[in-house]
């Protein structure tokens, strides 16, 4: 694993961000153990801003004093340091895919959901249609594997997390129908697979306290 007892591991995240959470699920999957430093984004503390002074937001990995930004590029720089585990594949063709995904989910899937559910056009046709859109790219590409990368949780899964546990919660504060087995069958179903393994279980922020803060922090 090429670690030493004097690593130390530090993780400056929000617990209800999903972008954050991606960290604390892949170094609980590598089994690394790391110190919590939980954020205020509204006073934002004196290392977040002298770590990330570039975007001034979480996650922040800091490795031995070396502080990453960004979740996915942090998830890379966790595989690479601790191999074991790994969350991308040896093949570089596949490893391409995982990053397009990955990347996908950020620039067009997760953005079309939260519009669909909390922007400004939220519950609107359009927005709902567009969510639609959004999950059938991944319900045809996660075709019949039990994860994304196939037999076990990889990178594209943890960048995915979202859709597996936090769109649940906030369709349902919006009134909404968007992930459900009916419509996305293999996806609800990896959705299932996803959050009931075991380290993911024991990583995600517990659902009736993530209901409480989207609830209140809800568009009326």
């Amino acid at each position: 694993m090429g670690s030493t007892n004097q690593e130390e591991v530090r993780l400056l995240g929000k617990w209800a961000s999903p972008f954050s959470n991606r960290i604390d699920l892949a170094l609980k999957l590598k089994g690394v153990p790391y110190k919590y430093s939980e954020e205020n984004l509204l006073s934002k503390s004196e290392d977040l801003l002298k770590y990330n002074p570039v975007y001034k937001k979480v996650p922040v990995l800091v490795h031995n004093g070396n502080p990453i930004a960004e979740s996915l590029i942090i998830l890379e720089y966790i595989d690479e340091t601790w191999t074991n585990n790994s969350l991308l594949s040896q093949d570089p063709y596949e490893r391409a895919l995982a990053r397009f995904w990955s990347k996908t989910l950020d620039d067009k899937i997760l953005p079309a959901i939260w519009n669909a559910c909390r922007g400004a056009e939220k519950g609107s046709d359009k927005a709902v249609e567009e969510a639609f859109e959004a999950l059938k790219l991944l319900e045809d590409e996660i075709k019949d594997k039990r994860f994304f990368g196939g037999e076990t949780i990889g990178l594209v899964d943890i960048a995915a997390s979202f859709i597996g546990y936090w769109v649940d919660i906030l369709q349902e504060i919006a009134g909404l129908e968007l992930l459900t087995i009916e419509k996305f069958p293999k996806v609800f179903k990896w959705s299932q697979e996803f959050i009931n393994h075991p380290v993911i279980k024991e990583g995600l922020p517990p659902r009736d306290e993530l209901f409480a803060f989207f609830n209140a922090s809800a568009p009326k």
